[in-house]
């Protein structure tokens, strides 16, 4: 297979991230409603750390398996295991800084604004607005985005990792030249990939939040982009230890966002949904992924 023909794979797992994108723009959909997708969104991500650590902690099961019939030792034990936590760790703890910073950032900009506003108003008082009224700062960057479209954001970022290791996956087994398991594994992942994407805007769709197309685009771009561009790395070389780190990292980010969007499902009510919501998610990532297994991925 050529090069050209191996990206063309990467594209197409990794461009279906869109089809659930849209989803986003529904307008008028009703709170329960609202709640039930975002449950399913929550039982989708969880199909994916699982299905994330497992195969992460694949060359950690190999390397003990070689250490228990002594064909091995303890160094690739303990190497494959410390990126195996340091990963998880990395991906869940930057995610929690992250938001921490964001938020004192808006939370900062709010109170100047607020300070400024009212040192105009007692300033100028009622009446024609004054130039230097036009001053007050106003909240700019992803500071200034809502609580849904940050965490659609941090959704996109750890699905994004999660699509590299995907595009590892499928380069080097073109690579290898096993053509059959490499569009199995592309079709495998366009599936996965089309659930993806309403994992992204399920945030929104639960605040009622309806975002630009330019948004869902960006968004599409940030979890759908690194597939084509694993497919890139992974047709020229392979590595175990790569493969770990950024699965590890995409399971640690991904927690964090389960552990968020938890949250805001439960300060909704009507429990049930919650719970059918997930079973549902859980169900739907596991049928794509029987799709790879049956190919004999």
């Amino acid at each position: 297979m050529s090069e050209s023909q191996t990206l063309l794979l990467g594209f197409i797992a990794g461009v279906t991230i869109l089809i659930g994108l849209p989803l986003g723009r529904v307008r008028s959909v009703k709170p329960g409603t609202r709640q039930f997708l975002n449950a399913l969104a929550i039982g989708i991500l969880i199909f994916l750390i699982w299905d994330v650590l497992v195969h992460a902690f694949e060359p950690v099961d190999i390397a003990l398996g070689k250490l228990h019939d002594g064909s091995g030792g303890v160094g690739p034990v303990a190497g494959y295991g410390a990126l195996f936590f340091l990963g998880i760790t990395v991906g869940l703890g930057s995610l929690v800084f992250y938001e921490g910073w964001l938020g004192s950032r808006a939370r900062a900009v709010a109170s100047s604004t607020s300070s400024a506003s009212s040192a105009s108003s007692r300033r100028f008082g009622p009446g024609t607005m004054a130039p230097e009224e036009l001053a007050v700062p106003r909240t700019r960057g992803i500071s200034g985005w809502s609580a849904a479209r940050r965490l659609s954001l941090l959704i996109a970022v750890g699905i994004g990792l999660h699509n590299f290791g995907e595009g590892l996956a499928i380069g080097g087994s073109a690579a290898a030249g096993e053509i059959g398991l490499a569009t199995v594994l592309v079709i495998g992942f366009a599936l996965h990939n089309g659930t993806e994407g309403f994992g992204i805007v399920a945030p929104l769709a639960a605040e009622g939040d309806r975002p630009s197309w330019g948004f869902l685009l960006l968004m599409g771009l940030i979890g759908g982009g690194p597939t084509f561009v694993g497919t890139a790395v992974g047709s020229q070389f392979t590595s175990d230890a790569m493969s770990v780190i950024f699965l590890t990292l995409a399971a640690g980010s991904i927690l964090y966002v389960v552990i968020q969007l938890l949250g805001v499902a439960y300060k909704n009510g009507r429990k049930e949904l919650i719970y059918w919501g997930v079973l549902l998610g859980l169900c739907a990532g596991f049928v794509t992924d029987m799709v790879v297994t049956a190919g004999g991925a």
